[in-house]
């Protein structure tokens, strides 16, 4: 009950979370509420803290069982990682709607000023709330109109919306928006169209949008909102209705709020107009059918909802460091990399940045630096014409800026020439440029080859993002690119690429065929392992990377280095710690079969729920404490979606019949003083007393020691005598538990 903000009079209870950094939102926000009978579990006004910050909050929102959604307003994040990962785990259980400001160069230095907080890029920011499964909305009407929504208990499944109306242009001016914000319209399955045929007009639209007709009576709004949402292939229903003298607003309204009852999909309603429909838009807010004047907004809010829906397949994937098809050289990457910075060289040379690439398995064209027109010459004639040349200087970032690229120099006199021509054009244009050479490659000749782009970038905040998009040198003009944040897998990497225009070229068109996708998303791959394991990397740029049917390769390079200490944690550059591969270890009991240990993954899913199913009850009572026989969906996604960063959780597994079987879980979870943590440990009936346990809370306390944990606590039932002599023996005191 306690206000201490500047907002006069209290709101009222309810079930939205509010975080801001900025006191004014905050009070517009309640003054809001409050005629809206919108109301709040919490209310945090950070403003500018000089301690306690998002992660701190959201992790206790998440805990406080009054707070069912959370909104943030955000001006700028301090602790990436905490943000981050507080995100990931509200985003599992419950919805989180985001606004943040300082989308521009100019909003962005206000925001500085204003908190003290560095501002990101704001496409990475993107990328951020894409990858923990939330929503972000661009304006305070939409964070308004997303709040009443989540308050209303809208819960889409999907982003397929249907849109009745009784007015053409209406339901043209929502099926534009809708395709302007990439949300697909519902198509009707053969069973609605036969439903709605004898409760229509004969001149219906008979498709969707569907046009009841301007004299449509609430029988029609009835039958045709019941009948999309008995459709599996709808996952949203926005009705609309304009005032024309025929139409009944209010019988309308109410028909519509008596079609939506019962049903788990969302019911969105824009009554246009005003004197005729303001009685009919009270009693859908009543009925808690989020409804609004005009169709753009309803639209948007439906998107902003279902975009949930679609984040939370990103949230879910916890992608490893490393790429599956053979392991990278690491120790030559890191040679590499580390004589540089002993150098005092933050960039690498054209040579050494391809060099990195090749440690990555990345396939690059074979670079080779003539520092004279007669070693230039020689170079060529070993590696066959037509060659490519490229001045080599550190310096200079874009080659061609100089004139410092020639391609398809066919002989050995032109590659004479061209060499003193590129170093004398570069002497002229950059005289104070250091020149190490010219470059001589093949010419990658790829008749039906697309340039793309594949950089990496270090967001000041978030740390580094992998960019992909149009390649060759107007890719500042086409600005075509996407934005993730590592570690990726295949699915958030076919994710990105569709999110670039260049995606409708990479397919078969005309005479050209279908670049090889396996190819370009191995080298994705590739490329978010070398960003996991080589924290010095501030930037990196392939371009351009050429593919066609073939395959893909890396015609050109360049990798900038930050000197600095390495971070304590092997992945503390990153805002979301990849799966930890490196903890993945194999025990061989005595005479038994060899045992897995390894970190849960997202997937596993299924075989816990079967590890629990087998336990007996006892063993279930002892670890639960509770009588359940199984997870419930809740419990399955906190146990197996977690983030390494703030728990662990190890399952030891055997193979059975040639399939993978758990017999045994160990985790331990961080408590938010972030030197504590609370364990827990259970193993299969067949499988205990026989040393499984005591091995993996060995493994749990060595890693929880690594993060920089102090204690470990358990809490266990006093009739559980074998829990409680391994604890023992592993160190721990035992006391009652208060």
């Amino acid at each position: 009950g306690l206000n201490a903000t500047f907002a006069r009079g209290t709101p009222y209870a309810g079930s939205l979370g509010l975080i801001s950094q900025s006191g004014a939102i905050c009070t517009a926000m309640l003054d809001w509420a409050r005629p809206n009978k919108v109301g709040f579990s919490s209310v945090v006004s950070l403003g500018g803290s000089t301690d306690v910050d998002f992660g701190e909050i959201i992790d206790y929102l998440v805990e406080d069982a009054k707070t069912e959604h959370i909104l943030l307003y955000i001006e700028g994040v301090r602790s990436a990682r905490r943000f981050v990962s507080a995100l990931r785990a509200a985003a599992r259980v419950k919805p989180v709607i985001v606004q943040k400001v300082g989308r521009h160069p100019a909003g962005s230095r206000a925001a500085v000023s204003h908190t003290g907080a560095i501002v990101g890029l704001d496409d990475v920011f993107d990328a951020v709330v894409k990858r923990a499964g939330v929503v972000r909305v661009n304006t305070i009407g939409q964070m308004v109109a997303a709040a009443q929504a989540l308050a209303a208990h809208v819960r889409p499944q999907g982003d397929r919306l249907a849109v009745v109306t009784n007015g053409g242009g209406p339901g043209v001016m929502a099926a534009d928006r809708a395709a302007d914000l990439g949300i697909p319209l519902a198509q009707l399955a053969a069973g609605t169209f036969a439903a709605l045929q004898p409760a229509l007009p004969a001149h219906w639209s008979h498709g969707n949008p569907l046009d009841l007709i301007g004299d449509a009576d609430a029988a029609r709004y009835r039958a045709a909102v019941s009948a999309c949402l008995a459709d599996e292939g709808v996952d949203g229903v926005l009705a609309i209705l304009t005032p024309q003298a025929m139409t009944e607003p209010t019988a309308a309204a109410q028909a519509v709020i008596e079609a939506a009852k019962g049903s788990s999909k969302p019911v969105l309603a824009c009554w246009m107009g005003e004197e005729q429909t303001a009685a009919a838009r009270r009693s859908l807010a009543q009925a808690r059918i989020p409804v609004f004047r005009t169709p753009d907004p309803a639209v948007e809010m439906f998107g902003h909802l279902s975009s949930f829906f679609r984040n939370q397949r990103a949230l879910l994937q916890t992608p490893g460091p490393v790429a599956a098809q053979g392991a990278p050289d690491l120790a030559t990457a890191r040679a590499i990399v580390e004589a540089a910075l002993a150098e005092r060289r933050e960039v690498l040379s054209e040579m050494e940045s391809k060099a990195l690439l090749a440690a990555f398995r990345i396939p690059i064209a074979n670079t080779v630096v003539a520092r004279s027109a007669h070693e230039a010459m020689l170079i060529a004639g070993e590696t066959g014409f037509p060659v490519a040349m490229k001045i080599d200087s550190p310096e200079i970032t874009h080659k061609s800026d100089v004139n410092g690229v020639r391609l398809n120099v066919g002989s050995a006199q032109a590659v004479q020439d061209t060499w003193q021509s590129i170093v004398d054009d570069t002497k002229r244009l950059r005289p104070q440029a250091r020149i190490n050479g010219v470059t001589v490659e093949p010419m990658v000749r790829r008749t039906h080859g697309r340039e793309l782009m594949i950089g990496v970038i270090r967001d000041p905040v978030f740390g580094p993002a992998i960019v992909f998009g149009t390649g060759g040198t107007a890719v500042e003009v086409h600005r075509d690119r996407a934005v993730a944040l590592p570690p990726l897998n295949r699915f958030l990497i076919a994710d990105m690429i569709r999110g670039t225009r260049v995606a409708k070229l990479l397919g078969a068109f005309r005479r050209m065929p279908p670049v090889d996708m396996a190819a370009l998303e191995e080298i994705l791959l590739r490329v978010s392992e070398l960003v996991c394991e080589l924290p010095a990397l501030l930037e990196l740029d392939v371009n351009p990377l050429i593919a066609d049917e073939t395959g893909a390769v890396a015609v050109d390079a360049r990798v900038v280095l930050r000197p600095g200490p390495a971070p304590r944690d092997r992945y503390g550059h990153m805002a979301i710690h990849p799966y930890p591969a490196h903890l993945v270890s194999t025990w061989q009991p005595g005479a038994g079969p060899p045992i897995t240990l390894r970190p849960i993954r997202p997937e596993d899913a299924e075989m816990e729920q079967e590890f629990v199913k087998r336990l007996s009850p006892e063993t279930r009572y002892f670890r639960f404490m509770d009588t359940l026989r199984e997870l419930t969906p809740q419990m399955l996604a906190r146990f197996t979606q977690i983030d390494y960063d703030r728990e662990m959780a190890f399952v030891a597994t055997v193979q059975d019949k040639g399939r993978e079987t758990e017999i045994g879980v160990a985790r331990y979870v961080a408590n938010p003083d972030g030197e504590s943590c609370e364990c827990a440990l259970v193993i299969a009936d067949g499988w205990q007393r026989r040393g499984l346990g005591r091995r993996m809370m060995e493994q749990l306390i060595a890693v929880a020691r690594a993060r920089g944990l102090r204690s470990m606590i358990g809490h266990v039932l006093a009739e559980n005598r074998g829990m409680l002599q391994l604890c023992l023996s592993l160190g721990f005191a035992i006391g009652d538990s208060p």
